[in-house]
């Protein structure tokens, strides 16, 4: 059982590393660029062909549709790298806090669920506390 828990941990380490440097792949300027010019290449070469206005539509719609996906990964990358410097910020001004939690985004799933737990355990004592006292 515990050979399998390590294979399991071992995977869940690669998927994550996989899914860090696919990420970053797909968000930056130059992979964009590749794309672009592989699209226009694409059309190029279907455009000289004897095809329906249809089929040159759904080309336009599909190339248009692929470099979105590059532009909203950048956006994306972009905007989570600034909200987890802020929440840092905040975490690291605030001297009763929990610095566990600053870096989160480089923790794996495994631990970030372990202090998602964390944080709901002591969400539902505050709550706890809250109804205790307006019962007295």
């Amino acid at each position: 059982m515990q050979k399998i828990r390590n294979i399991y941990r071992y995977t869940e380490h690669i998927f994550e590393r996989l899914t860090s440097i696919t990420t970053s792949i797909l968000g930056n300027s130059i992979t964009f660029i590749i794309a672009f010019c592989l699209v226009i290449f694409w059309w190029i070469n279907n455009f000289f062909n004897n095809r329906n206005i249809h089929e040159i539509i759904g080309d336009i719609i599909f190339g248009v549709t692929f470099l979105t996906l590059f532009i909203i990964q950048k956006s994306f990358n972009k905007f989570s790298g600034s909200l987890h410097l802020k929440v840092n910020e905040l975490v690291s001004s605030h001297e009763p806090a929990n610095n566990s939690v600053i870096n989160a985004e480089e923790k794996t799933e495994k631990e970030i669920t372990e202090l998602s737990r964390e944080y709901s355990e002591l969400a539902e004592q505050i709550k706890e506390l809250i109804k205790d006292k307006k019962d007295e």
